[in-house]
């Protein structure tokens, strides 16, 4: 349910609108927006009485939510979410870049990949200190260490850092050195990873399952919100199809789908999301004209040695060439680079 007070509705109406939903067993959670503010009610009972609430004092409207996703549901925060990292606003008027290499594998490499982003004009640099590998003999990536010298790198670029988080042992580590944690497809749908990330205060950038519904997706991200933690982005990163050409196939059309039906920040992947290095820029310009807040793109100085996804990783002329076609597409659409 959700509950819309009247502009300039004072604290005490507010207040004795949550107490109430309280009372009634509604877990409640609080949207200020600019005009209004909305309390939206989960977990109550299903026959509750909205005229009970529509009669208090400064409440507006109210409204009973059909969807299984509550607070992702753009009827809960309807203006959109802005999820601000430091100096960076992800789902405002300019599209954010990340990217980087797929994993961290040495000082150099890491280093070397932070010129390069930085310089294209990412804000955020990518990269992956654990990596879930189809294989277990594949690179696993370096841990702690990794983390350590994509920190170091960042710090002297002034950039922003996501990492992958595995499992809820992990989120204090991450935490302690990426500004996003990033949950990845296979976990998408590990709830017990989700429910923990709800509890912290740290941006969480939840990944598509390959074979994830848009509407699972939203459940997904309504685990991480149920817990308080509002600062969710959702990330389109390809699902898997009978096409064998790609690797997988990269969902455009669920860009503005996603931005129609939930508040929260989208972006694209278009490097898991083809799969090819040479389909990469033309997903991320099609991802970008579709009304993406920002891409996750894999970078890499020589990724014909990259010790993992070199195939998908863009060579530092063809990332700069895309920055650039970007720089030129992104007004067309109201937005910036």
């Amino acid at each position: 349910m959700l509950v819309v007070m009247q502009e300039g509705a004072s604290e005490a109406h507010i207040q004795k609108v949550i107490d109430r939903l309280t009372e009634d067993g509604f877990d409640v959670h609080r949207s200020t927006g600019v005009i209004h503010t909305v309390l939206g009610g989960v977990g109550g009972p299903e026959d509750f009485d909205t005229a009970v609430f529509e009669v208090m004092d400064g409440v507006k409207e109210v409204h009973r939510i059909i969807s299984p996703y509550k607070l992702a549901s753009r009827a809960f925060r309807p203006q959109g979410t802005i999820v601000r990292v430091r100096d960076v606003d992800i789902g405002g008027k300019k599209v954010v870049v990340m990217a980087g290499p797929c994993s961290v594998e040495s000082r150099d490499q890491i280093e070397r990949a932070a010129d390069i982003v930085a310089n294209g004009g990412a804000q955020v640099i990518r990269g992956g200190a654990f990596k879930p590998r189809s294989s277990p003999y594949s690179f696993q990536g370096l841990g702690e260490e990794g983390l350590k010298l994509m920190r170091e790198a960042a710090d002297r670029r002034h950039l922003l850092v996501i990492s992958e988080v595995m499992d809820s042992t992990q989120i204090p580590l991450l935490s302690a050195y990426a500004d996003i944690l990033q949950v990845g497809a296979r976990n998408m749908q590990n709830f017990n990873l989700l429910r923990e990330l709800g509890k912290i205060r740290k941006p969480v950038l939840l990944k598509r399952g390959i074979s994830a519904t848009i509407e699972e997706l939203l459940l997904s991200a309504e685990y991480i919100l149920s817990g308080g933690n509002y600062d969710v982005i959702l990330c389109e990163r390809g699902i898997r199809t009978f096409e064998t050409y790609t690797r997988n196939t990269m969902d455009v059309s669920a860009i503005p789908v996603v931005k129609k039906l939930s508040h929260l920040p989208m972006v694209a992947d278009p490097s898991h999301g083809t799969g090819r290095r040479d389909q990469v820029p033309p997903m991320a310009r099609a991802a970008v004209a579709a009304g993406a807040d920002g891409l996750l793109m894999e970078v890499h100085h020589d990724p014909d040695h990259a010790l993992s996804d070199g195939a998908q990783s863009l060579k530092p002329d063809q990332y700069s060439e895309l920055m650039d076609q970007l720089r030129m597409i992104a007004p067309a659409v109201g937005r910036t680079i």
